[in-house]
């Protein structure tokens, strides 16, 4: 295998699958990247056996050919690289990278010691947005929990039907959901939990332009976008009925200024209680106090303009979990809606976008 090609467009490659690879893999070949030269360009993949990314990239092929290096090590080097132009060449499972002055040789393994990349048979497929799904995902997925012994919720909820799909992630004490319209062949809805280190990757690789396909089968996802193509397995099992925690209709609704919130929890967090987490909030006739108070550290309190009319209500709530989706949204104004003190709050926006917030035991 030989080949020429621009080291910008090496090295980005490089970088967008060597996400995918674990520094603690016990199998060689799990940290080296899979580098296939053929008529079309050359491919690059990597996997850990749950998600396999692979990207294809232009380049000039003067003999076609596969081999796998580490990826980690081969990146270092192109980016290191003084010249633009690297020419590469792969022989008996070591490979030369020059460029310039410099001259690098490389031991990787064979090519048919890679594992399979799945094929995908019978699968229900569509395809969707990549802003869609770009904003649809980061409204959410900072609410999957890390919980391992809680499986079923290490990832992100997709239910397709209806002409709508619905993204949901908890953590049992929060829940994030957005629902999007999205055409889709009638009888081929369906249900899957996409895991989280898939999301991540899937929310690197998405773009404010274009359109990306999509692949559901029973175990497994494909996505196929930017000349990539990211292979996931599912998660198994069944996800809880999330509408269940999702409260009625609410007795009080509080209009914010986004920022201003985000920037008064911020504040006031630094000397929120080590051991409960926690910060208060008061809601009074247009105002909104924002609270902690820390035996061991101090205290603090910031007042913020809000559109409120309704009787003092006084809740507690962790502030990481109050910021999250602030941080993620990007209209102006944020609703909060209260049914009572001990009930769980609901931030929304004027889309189809809710996020559910446990409250905490206000302190005395």
């Amino acid at each position: 295998m030989k080949f020429q090609i621009d080291k910008d467009v090496f090295q980005e490659a490089l970088n967008q699958v060597q996400h995918v690879v674990s520094t603690r893999t016990t199998l060689p070949i799990l940290s080296n990247v899979l580098i296939e030269a053929d008529e079309l360009g050359l491919q690059l993949s990597t996997t850990d056996l749950d998600v396999t990314i692979s990207k294809r990239i232009a380049a000039n092929i003067t003999e076609t050919g596969a081999t796998t290096l580490p990826v980690r090590r081969l990146a270092s080097i192109v980016r290191e690289l003084p010249t633009s132009e690297i020419t590469f060449e792969e022989s008996d499972d070591a490979a030369t990278v020059r460029s310039g002055p410099s001259f690098f040789k490389i031991l990787g393994l064979p090519a048919g010691e890679f594992p399979a990349i799945g094929e995908f048979g019978e699968a229900k497929d569509f395809t969707i947005d990549q802003k869609l799904l770009k904003e649809a995902l980061r409204k959410t997925s900072y609410a999957i929990s890390t919980d391992e012994t809680r499986y079923v919720l290490n990832g992100v909820n997709c239910l397709i039907g209806e002409g709508m799909l619905t993204l949901v992630a908890t953590d049992g004490r929060r829940l994030a959901m957005v629902e999007q319209d999205l055409e889709f062949p009638a009888g081929n809805e369906t249900a899957v939990i996409i895991p989280t280190k898939a999301v991540n990757e899937l929310q690197r690789l998405l773009d404010d332009s274009g359109e990306l396909k999509v692949a559901l089968t029973d175990s497994q996802a494909g996505f196929e976008l930017n000349d990539s193509n990211l292979i996931t397995k599912l998660i198994e099992g069944n996800y809880p009925n999330f509408r269940q925690v999702i409260p009625g209709n609410a007795n009080h609704r509080v209009t914010v200024e986004r920022e201003a919130l985000h920037s008064a929890v911020k504040r006031v967090s630094l000397l929120a209680n080590e051991k409960t987490n926690s910060i208060k909030f008061t809601f009074e006739d247009h105002r909104l106090a924002i609270s902690s108070n820390s035996p061991e550290i101090g205290e603090a309190e910031e007042v913020i303009d809000v559109r409120y009319d309704g009787p003092k209500i006084v809740v507690a709530f962790n502030p990481e979990f109050v910021m999250a989706p602030l941080r993620n949204l990007d209209q102006d104004e944020v609703f909060i809606d209260l049914i009572d003190e001990s009930s769980p709050g609901v931030i929304k926006i004027d889309e189809p976008f809710l996020y559910v917030i446990m409250p905490m035991r206000v302190a005395n």
